[in-house]
């Protein structure tokens, strides 16, 4: 995991109580974007649901300043066929504050550590249109357009 001095940002894997934080980054997303492909916001305890059932298989990061989580990111099954089990779908999301300090980046950076460590191969990432931001962070670390 990753820390930097000039930010005081820390990369560590998900816990239990950081559940009430990672709701908070995500639930302004999915009420007022259509960025999550989600309707309603999931509660603290659907998330830390989410996030126990993840991390059998695939980790789940967040971005931590001053003991406050401000940002995550995680992977995920791709498909349920065996033949797609070394694949996985990836994510990254920010608290509004955060965004735009590169942040993404460095959880990215340290979720395709672990991933390679565990033997995952492809990495797949879906972005609803337009979401330049999104765009722009899956190129800078070299994702390819497979569709629209």
């Amino acid at each position: 995991m990753s820390a930097s001095s000039d930010d005081a940002v820390v990369i560590r894997l998900a816990r239990p109580d950081d559940t009430d934080s990672i709701a908070a980054i995500y639930a302004p997303i999915v009420r007022d974007t259509v960025i999550s492909f989600e309707i309603d916001p999931p509660t603290p305890a659907e998330m830390r649901q989410r996030i126990a059932a993840t991390m059998v298989t695939h980790p789940w990061l967040v971005a931590e300043k001053d003991g406050v989580v401000v940002g995550y990111a995680y992977a995920a099954q791709h498909r349920t066929r065996s033949a797609y089990c070394w694949s996985c779908d990836v994510t990254v999301y920010m608290a509004e504050a955060a965004r735009g300090r590169g942040l993404g980046m460095r959880l990215y950076t340290d979720l395709f550590g672990i991933l390679c460590a565990q033997g995952f191969h492809a990495a797949f990432a879906g972005i609803s249109l337009p979401n330049a931001a999104s765009v722009a962070r899956h190129e800078k670390a070299e994702f390819q357009h497979v569709g629209i």
